[in-house]
Order: structure tokens, then sequence, then C-alpha cells
């Protein structure tokens, strides 16, 4: 249920994961007469109609960009632990991320790859992009969301190995400054097993595989 703000709740939602739909109308005010300003200072007029309702608009778009804020990906994934007999690799591929860079606010996209050695529990699978959402919709650079996904499965799951790689696509560089449109940056993170040359190099067999 939402508070008394009208702020879903953190444990709201199934399983403690909720689509954040619904706004504190006081904050969506404060930051609308801000946008407003902005509108005004690169020499808009925010009185022609198309511009109208749009400070609102951008008001709760950057509301639901960053609304990882609101929600605990640890609880995300206890709630759907299990015991299972399983101690091969888990993975989890081309999940789509989409982030905003805290440099310069503009979004970064592309896909990330997650797979997991199980040590006595697995997750539900669903979880594991639902995690991705947490860190990603929040302002990030791809090295540390990268980071804040290996963290969280290993220290929730306590896994034999966690291994992540993500491939993004930054519009702070293809659509200002060095305006390089094909440039793709990944990064990768691992623990435990992943960190042995002969399972990262499975993993990344696996990830770059297609299914037929």
């Amino acid at each position: 249920m939402d508070n008394e703000n009208n702020i879903p709740d953190r444990d709201a939602g199934i399983n403690g994961y909720q689509k954040v739909d619904r706004y504190n109308p006081e904050l969506i005010q404060h930051l609308s007469d801000n946008y407003l300003d902005v509108l005004k200072h690169i020499g808009e007029n925010p009185a022609r109609d198309g511009l109208l309702k749009t400070p609102e608009r951008m008001a709760k778009a950057m509301l639901y960009l960053t609304h990882g804020y609101d929600l605990n990906a640890k609880e995300i994934l206890n709630s759907a632990m299990f015991k299972e007999d399983y101690s091969q690799m888990v993975i989890v591929k081309d999940i789509e991320v989409y982030s905003m860079c805290e440099h310069h606010m503009l979004p970064f996209f592309g896909k990330a790859h997650i797979a997991y050695i199980p040590n006595g529990y697995v997750v539900g699978l669903s979880k594991i992009p639902r995690i991705v959402d947490v860190f990603a919709r929040r302002l990030q650079v791809q090295e540390r969301l990268t980071n804040e996904i290996r963290d969280c499965i290993q220290e929730t799951l306590n896994p034999i190995g966690v291994g992540v790689v993500i491939e993004c696509r930054h519009l702070c560089m293809s659509m200002r400054g060095v305006q390089k449109q094909n440039s793709v940056t990944t990064t990768s993170a691992f623990t435990g097993e992943f960190l042995k040359e002969k399972t990262r190099t499975e993993f990344l067999n696996l990830i770059s595989s297609k299914l037929s």
C-alpha cells in the first residue's frame, strides 16, 4: 500500500517489486517548477502549447527513471530463494539495461549478462532482471552498476561464484562530446569460481552463443 504521501512503499507490490506510477504531488510540483526554469533559461517559451505540460511530464519521467532508489534488491532476491541441489552455472543473458549517466544525466543502454553457480540455493529467474532494474534505475556509472549487481547476488545468495558482463551505448558519447555513435562500453565483474580462467571463459563463450 502507498504511504500517506502517496509514495509507493519500499516493500509494496509483489515480492518486494512494484512499478512506480504514482507520485507525491508536492514533489512533482517542486520538480516541475525547476524544469520550468530550465526551459526558460535555454531560450524556450514554456507558455506555448507544446510545452505547457512538459515540466510536469519531465518531473514524472525523472522520478520513474530513478525509482530504483525506492527498491531493495536484496529483499527482491530473498523473496524467491529456494533450496536446490544444483551446482552448475546458471546464466540469464541479454537483459535489457536502461540507466542514466550521473555525469550528464543522459541515458546509457544495452544488455547485461549474469551468471552464478549455486551453493545450495537458487533464485527465481525473473528476479535477476529485476535487480538489474533496481540498480540501473538510479543515477549511475556503468562500472559501479556492474559491481553493485555482482555484490548483491554474492552477498544474498552466497553462491560459489558470480559473473556479470554489461555492454552499453552512452548518449553522453554519441550526442555530445566526442560524438562517436558506434562505440560500445563493456564492463565485467567476477567473484569466486569466475575468477578462474576456465570458468570465466566458459561463461563468456556461453553468452556469445546464440540459440538455434
